[in-house]
């Protein structure tokens, strides 16, 4: 894969275009993506070629978050055994706890992963821009879009997500509280650095500080997890259901969603690996290897690798598979034609997503790093792409950046919200997500990347990173800020009303979720006019 398009050229590129050109204006590009040939193929069929490819990754994206979800339900459900001495009895007390705290787990495996295409994006756009003085639009583009696609569109979906009457609420309005402020904040301090203290320039301790904070935020949102007396706001809560996914809720089958469709029934497939491997075994209840009473530990671990490699051929199986069981029962030929077709077309990336190793290896771990490198794959090609869309058709890479790359960018960010709020029992994974992925998005997605060219720019140059088109990208920030007071007005509203933020009365989920939308669509339209120069 090869283009020559660079962010500086990009700039270069429009920055002598009118208003109108900078949002659409056609012209000689001979940058090219796989072979020189595509530049004969004409602009407007070379964008419409881009466009495609650019959604076939974001539908990749899609599919990976499915695996990515299993393997974080597996990290977050790891416990370990501890041993405790009664002091009456003085006998040994030995209980289950979980490793991780869902607070914690929430903010970091949940949000970081989720909004890991759009961190992966602007680190790859600020390593390709080493050298340049001025930092790359993509990036921060992506994240602040990101940010309003997160707070307004995923919002929408997950209050119309749970069944009809039904009300899902946030538990801990203490956690919910501190990681909406740091999510406030984080937009308010990106406004300070870009318009208050060094206007259009950012400088090596603002992108250090940004970073420094994404720790803050886990710290005080931790003590207010465990009501840390003076840390924590003295806010009632109810308690949180002890797994993080219900099992009687978490064997449901969904059929909802792309990434769904493509999930595997971990549950029953279990239980026929279990039969297959049980022979002369004892199958114990609860537990994830068939194994005899008595039997020496290397036969039970030769009994869990054969387990797990069963499940990981199973995955390719399903890959090569276009033509389920599910599709044969299908009466209506059409819709099986269609949803063949649909399988076909999904059948690379689910080939390539078989190499993800099972969730069951090292607790999911393995399988949720395998998760996110595949994910900063799709994202260097997403951004090699955008390049070339933003060179043939003479669009603001800000403007594709708010539009076409936040959304799709974001579409693991609205499954896994989307999962949540289907399968727990509360709606504190769901909407925290939201907001700690908009906290993730500069913290971490926008201050890693600043940290890097600031770093080098002053070990080279002795020079501060300077920011193209502050003054849009500044612009964009108050209008999400006013946008999403508004959001989280209706959210609280809903709580005193319905008594909860999620669900209630199909009417009133789907008045919300169109409100929501629109407050999506004012941002999308008034900041792409601004980083146009139109408005």
């Amino acid at each position: 894969m090869h283009t020559k398009t660079t962010m500086a050229s990009v700039r270069n590129h429009s920055a002598g275009s009118t208003p109108i050109s900078n949002v659409l204006g056609w012209g000689n590009c001979q940058d090219y993506l796989i072979f020189p040939g595509e530049t004969a193929l004409g602009d407007g069929f070379r964008a419409f070629l881009y466009f495609l490819g650019l959604a076939y990754c974001f539908i990749g994206l899609s599919a990976i978050t499915a695996r990515f979800f299993r393997s974080m339900e597996a990290v977050v459900k790891h416990g370990r055994t501890v041993v405790e001495i009664d002091p009456l009895t003085n006998r040994e007390v030995v209980r289950q706890e979980k490793v991780w705290n869902y607070t914690i787990a929430d903010i970091t495996l949940l949000a970081f992963g989720t909004s890991f295409p759009q961190i992966s994006l602007a680190t790859i756009d600020a390593i390709r821009n080493l050298g340049n003085l001025y930092a790359g639009g993509l990036g921060p583009g992506t994240l602040v879009g990101s940010a309003a696609f997160d707070l307004f569109p995923i919002h929408a979906v997950c209050v119309v997500v749970p069944k009809a009457g039904e009300l899902k609420k946030i538990s801990d309005l203490g956690v919910w509280l501190v990681e909406l402020f740091w999510s406030f904040w984080a937009y308010i301090w990106l406004y300070i650095i870009l318009e208050v203290w060094t206007p259009n320039i950012v400088t090596l301790w603002e992108a250090l500080l940004t970073v420094l904070q994404f720790g803050l935020l886990l710290m005080h949102a931790y003590a207010q997890d465990k009501c840390w007396p003076y840390l924590s706001l003295p806010i009632a809560r109810t308690e949180r259901p002890k797994d993080w996914v219900p099992e009687e809720v978490a064997s449901c089958k969904h059929n909802n969603s792309v990434s769904d469709e493509h999930t595997d029934d971990i549950h029953s497939r279990e239980a026929l690996f279990k039969v297959q491997l049980a022979g002369p075994y004892q199958i114990v209840p609860g537990n994830d290897l068939a194994e005899a009473p008595d039997e020496p530990l290397n036969r039970k671990i030769d009994v869990e690798q054969s387990h797990v490699l069963l499940i990981w051929k199973q995955q390719f199986v399903d890959a090569f598979t276009v033509d389920s069981t599910e599709g044969r029962k299908l009466n209506n030929i059409y819709l099986r034609v269609a949803r063949i077709f649909w399988q076909t077309l999904l059948a690379p990336w689910r080939i390539l997503f078989a190499f993800v190793p099972p969730h069951q290896i090292a607790h999911g771990w393995i399988a949720f790093i395998c998760s996110l490198i595949f994910i900063s794959g799709i994202a260097y090609i997403v951004t090699q792409l955008t390049d070339l869309i933003t060179c043939v058709t003479g669009i603001n890479a800000y403007v594709i950046a708010f539009t076409a790359l936040a959304s799709g960018t974001s579409w693991p960010d609205l499954v896994a919200s989307k999962i949540a709020a289907e399968r727990q029992t509360t709606a504190d994974s769901a909407i925290a997500n939201i907001i700690c992925s908009n906290s993730v998005n500069i913290y971490v997605g926008i201050g890693i990347p600043w940290l890097i060219d600031t770093a080098y720019n002053y070990i080279a140059y002795k020079e501060p990173l300077r920011i193209k088109n502050a003054e849009g990208l500044s612009f964009s920030l108050l209008v999400f800020f006013a946008t999403s007071v508004g959001c989280i007005v209706v959210l609280v509203f809903r709580r005193i009303t319905l008594g909860a933020e999620l669900g209630g009365p199909r009417l009133w989920a789907w008045v919300t979720f169109v409100y929501f939308m629109l407050l999506w669509m004012i941002f999308v339209v008034l900041s792409s006019l601004k980083v146009s120069g139109i408005i």
